[in-house]
């Protein structure tokens, strides 16, 4: 047998865009706007699985080993519309028997009941979007909400069997200290969640703070922020294994997020998804989903759909795999790429050159300096 036809494909999972939210954070570059009462959101469900269906036919009959709802503000969402939408899942695809399924959950959610229902409904990981506690700092960022009702809906969480609960922090906010930022992370490890992401704030173009040109804190600031930061999760026992990422112990790492990391598979559905899929032929496909919530919703889901050039396929591979800290094996780079590594040996010798890597026999690992100048290092894999 052809041996094209034989190779191992990668591990698959699914995420889920539901592309509204009460009003645009004007720090966020998501694809996202303000929730129309024009939209059905049970037609909108209903056109997500006719989307799923359409990608499943290019998926070689994979098992899902994970869904994320994300978004947007997928807790706008009713209860009985996230139970519908995974029982269908459930039906329509192959999932693992141990699959975890995280919602991005806002603060401001309404009641604590809703969480509960989505807990019942199948949901096992979720992430909620506090940012900061600091109601100055809330304000600067333009969000608001009510800092007992989010703790109720977080201590309603602790009953849950197995609950992996993820908490999302930003630091280098306006106007922020370097206190302020500690000061978050403490009361959020007070808080014990499984699992903390903790990011810097980055002003993106086609934002309202890019619009705006918004000071920021000094970049010698924010690296004591990072650095402070960092000692003090370790201190209390929260585990980094990805640059924003920290967990307790290893099960609570997001699987779904390591899978985007570590080069796997993806099927995205919904407004402005996008989607990387591995066929036989060890070609790889990249789906990119329409914005528009109008055409999505008359079945016009795809926008573009096209192989990658392999050419591009180590930019892709490196892009989000030097976000992670365990050294990544040349195996795997030549298993996942389908390329030798001789091919990209001049430009891992210029990245050795700038200090951003460094290699034994078997792997490369990221520097401090690689890791502190990611950009930099990624450039050398555009070239």
């Amino acid at each position: 047998m052809n041996k094209t036809n034989t190779h191992t494909l990668p591990s698959i999972s699914l995420y889920i865009h539901i592309p509204w939210c009460i009003k645009k954070c004007p720090y966020c570059d998501f694809h996202s706007y303000p929730r129309s009462s024009k939209i059905s959101e049970k037609k909108y469900i209903k056109h997500i699985l006719y989307d799923l269906k359409n990608d499943k036919k290019i998926i070689s009959n994979r098992v899902i080993q994970s869904i994320f709802i994300g978004g947007g503000t997928p807790s706008l969402l009713k209860s009985t519309s996230i139970l519908y939408l995974l029982s269908k899942i459930k039906k329509l695809m192959s999932v693992s028997k141990n699959i975890e399924i995280s919602i991005e959950i806002n603060p401001d959610i309404d009641k604590t009941k809703k969480i509960l229902e989505y807990y019942k409904a199948g949901v096992n990981r979720f992430s909620i979007g506090i940012q900061t506690f600091n109601s100055s700092l809330l304000k600067k960022i333009n969000r608001k909400y009510d800092k007992k009702k989010t703790m109720e809906l977080i201590d309603s969480t602790k009953n849950f069997s197995n609950r992996n609960l993820n908490i999302d922090l930003m630091y280098g906010l306006p106007e922020q200290t370097v206190q302020n930022a500690l000061d978050d992370l403490y009361q959020t490890i007070l808080i014990q969640p499984e699992h903390i992401s903790w990011y810097q704030l980055n002003i993106e173009p086609n934002t309202k703070f890019y619009i705006q040109n918004v000071l920021l804190p000094s970049l010698h600031t924010i690296k004591i922020m990072a650095t402070k930061g960092k000692e003090l999760l370790h201190k209390y026992g929260y585990m980094q294994y990805e640059i924003s990422s920290y967990s307790k112990k290893k099960k609570y790492q997001c699987q779904h997020n390591l899978n985007y990391w570590n080069f796997g598979d993806y099927i995205g559905v919904g407004c402005g998804a996008h989607g990387k899929i591995t066929q036989l032929n060890q070609k790889i496909i990249r789906t990119i989903k329409t914005k528009n919530d109008i055409i999505y919703m008359i079945g016009n889901y795809l926008k573009q759909k096209y192989f990658v050039p392999k050419k591009d396929i180590p930019i892709e591979f490196f892009l989000n795999k030097f976000r992670l800290l365990q050294p990544i094996q040349y195996k795997e780079f030549e298993k996942k790429t389908y390329i030798k590594i001789i091919k990209i040996k001049k430009k891992i010798i210029v990245a050795k050159k700038k200090g951003f890597i460094q290699e034994d026999m078997n792997s490369w690992i990221v520097t401090p300096k690689g890791r502190n100048q990611l950009n930099s290092l990624l450039s050398i894999f555009l070239e």
